[in-house]
């Protein structure tokens, strides 16, 4: 892709970003009070990011990959289910995969 194409499509999707976020300013605000609206917005941050850490977890380019990652994020959930403390599940996630992955 040359440097004018990406200059181009940058422009572009700023410009589409802008229009977007100007058309929301135009919804009535009675739509967004909606009960069963608000219920789907409060859910859509947690199935984009369960979704990112998945693909992050277990995929390399366009392959599904099992390895210490996997490991990983299997204490990750383990330590979620117990409660843990958020530095304490990161920690170790962490630990775990990379002591997955120095003993393979």
């Amino acid at each position: 892709m040359s440097a004018t194409t990406m200059w181009i499509v940058l422009g572009a999707t700023s410009a589409l970003c802008f229009v977007i976020k100007l058309l929301g300013y135009l919804i009535p605000e009675r739509w967004l009070g909606d009960a069963r609206l608000q219920r789907i917005n409060a859910l859509i941050p947690i199935s984009l990011l369960s979704a990112l850490v998945v693909a992050e977890g277990v995929v390399v380019k366009t392959h599904v990959v099992i390895d210490h990652r996997l490991a990983g994020l299997g204490v990750a959930l383990v330590a979620l289910f117990a409660r843990a403390p958020f530095p304490v599940v990161v920690v170790a996630a962490a630990a775990t995969s990379a002591l997955v992955y120095h003993l393979h």
